[in-house]
């Protein structure tokens, strides 16, 4: 019997399950439950607009109703081109009550991306903002597959819209589309036909990065995003009687689970503010005082740095865990000071939906003596982690190598790419691209991305490791680490980094900084100061832009 196999961490979880199971064989019966359960309770939560969940199935039964007339056919897809507005929870579950599956699509694509997953997807249905209809899917439409596109506006359900956060949009018709108000109103009281939708059966399709090349459809399952909504609630114990609020976008995993999955489950309202703006956040979090939510800690760190923040602005959360990008012992202890709340760490993929591995619910994550990294959490029940070396066999407990996870939430492959999933999935288990390793206890530390390696001299330099000292500094706000091409050494350290409001701090400062604190091939030999870093819409800050 190995390490793995005994696996330690299971104690960790105190009076958790050691197995999981929400009891439920869709992600549509799930919130089917909650609709029993509290019909007239708020599902959610837009500015100083309710929508309750008995409204949201109406809804969402009218377009279903709609789609369905139009020729839309169960496993046929519809893709969402929004922000984080109500209209997005009503576009996904028509799609499950029709039969299909949703397409989530970064607000922030533009015309080759969209244009790219459209096609790769075969989406038939667009539902997008007017707003982005007009800037970039207009020219895009016409040359996919898409038949109906059904447009909307952010200003919907609201009757005060904020002027500064709206400020210049106006709605507008387009040539072409169908106003999707207009189209639930027509097919108002019409209910679709019952599904038998089952675990196995696609819920949706999540894109990757496509740091590796073309971004890649991730199949997730009914079983997959069940499971998932379940750990947040047994684990991360975003529980019923509180509000979750969505700081992530909701087109990526972290929105659709430990946002979206989990309000269903719960059932809980789901708090949405349009999109991310720090300003409007912190407005928001003092009109609904919510209870719970995920996000990446550049988001939380933006909030912290706001100049309107103070520590009451957090005094309703119960539960606050980050996810979608690494966070520094110097940025856990930061949020904790600030706000009085332990930030838990969270970490997963697009193709584990969501988490892999948590920090238990009170617990704080503790931090490598080596690396100085703090771990991202031990493997949530029923899910087993591996590390491997290059070779795929299992290593000791203590060395690195790429970690490899096997559970209920990982999906069965990328959607038309079967070579893809033989090389990612090999066997149902997911190879994350990860490097890290694993304690004796069972926590997780991540060293970096494999691929993000450094090597100077010969000498292995992870970024992460760097990232982490320079954060200490006072005056760095946030840091990026990449390796550049050198003569002597082959490759070299050079940092970017980003600088708190009010401090002024040197190259040669920050050089020496960590020239004190790291092995003398690791510390960065150049240093560019920047105002801001390269981020995906998730908050995680984008290397390989630094590159060049």
């Amino acid at each position: 019997m190995t390490v793995y196999d005994e696996r330690p961490w299971l104690r960790l979880y105190g009076d958790q399950p050691a197995e999981i199971d929400a009891g439920h064989r869709s992600a549509l019966e799930m919130f089917r439950a909650g609709l029993a359960r509290d019909p007239d309770g708020d599902a959610v939560r837009y500015f100083d607009a309710t929508i309750t969940r008995r409204e949201l199935d109406a809804q969402s039964d009218a377009l279903a109703s709609g789609l369905l007339a139009r020729g839309f056919a169960p496993g046929d897809r519809v893709a969402a081109y929004l922000q984080n507005v109500p209209q997005f929870l009503v576009t996904m579950l028509a799609a499950w009550k029709a039969g299909g599956v949703m397409v989530s699509i970064n607000p922030m694509s533009r015309a080759r991306e969209l244009s790219y997953l459209l096609e790769d997807s075969g989406a038939t249905v667009l539902v997008a903002l007017e707003s982005l209809y007009g800037e970039v899917a207009r020219d895009v439409v016409p040359h996919t597959g898409v038949k109906l596109v059904l447009t909307t506006s952010e200003l919907e359900y609201q009757s005060a819209p904020d002027e500064g956060l709206f400020a210049g949009i106006t709605r507008q018709r387009h040539e072409g589309t169908t106003d999707l108000a207009a189209f639930i109103e027509e097919h108002r009281g019409q209910v679709p036909p019952a599904v038998d939708l089952a675990p196995d059966d696609v819920a949706f399709l999540t894109y990757t990065s496509g740091t590796t090349g073309v971004p890649k459809g991730a199949m997730n399952t009914h079983g997959n995003v069940v499971f998932t909504a379940a750990v947040y609630r047994d684990c991360a114990r975003f529980q019923p009687g509180g509000s979750v609020f969505g700081v992530a976008p909701l087109f990526h995993i972290t929105g659709l689970i430990g946002h979206i999955a989990i309000s269903f489950l719960a059932p809980m309202p789901l708090v949405l503010a349009y999109r991310f703006e720090p300003g409007v956040v912190l407005d928001e979090l003092r009109r609904h005082r919510p209870t719970y939510t995920i996000g990446a800690i550049t988001a939380f760190n933006a909030l912290l740095d706001h100049p309107s923040f103070t520590r009451d602005h957090f005094a309703s959360f119960v539960s606050v865990y980050s996810g979608g990008a690494p966070i520094s012992p110097t940025a856990e202890k930061a949020f904790l000071e600030a706000t009085g709340l332990q930030v838990h760490n969270a970490y997963g993929l697009t193709e584990t939906t969501s988490p892999m591995t948590l920090t238990p619910f009170g617990s704080s994550s503790p931090v490598d003596p080596t690396s100085g990294a703090l771990s991202v959490g031990v493997p949530v029940p029923s899910t087993v982690v591996r590390i491997k070396g290059d070779d795929g066999v299992d290593l000791p407990l203590g060395e690195v190598g790429e970690i490899v996870a096997e559970g209920p939430q990982v999906v069965a492959g990328y959607w038309g790419k079967p070579e893809e999933t033989a090389a990612n999935l090999p066997g149902g288990a997911l190879r994350s691209g990860d490097v890290g390793f694993m304690n004796d206890d069972g926590w997780i530390f991540i060293v970096d991305r494999k691929k993000d390696m450094i090597n100077a001299s010969g000498y292995k330099v992870w970024p992460r490791e760097v990232e982490d000292v320079l954060a200490e500094h006072p005056a760095v706000r946030e840091a990026a680490v990449v390796g550049v091409p050198d003569e002597k050494r082959g490759e070299t350290v050079k940092a970017f980094v980003s600088l708190r409001d009010g401090h002024a701090v040197s190259v040669e400062e920050i050089i020496a900084h960590c020239k004190e604190r790291m092995a003398a091939y690791k510390y960065p030999r150049q240093v560019e100061i920047l105002e801001e870093l390269p981020k995906t819409v998730t908050g995680k800050i984008l290397r390989r832009e630094l590159r060049g």
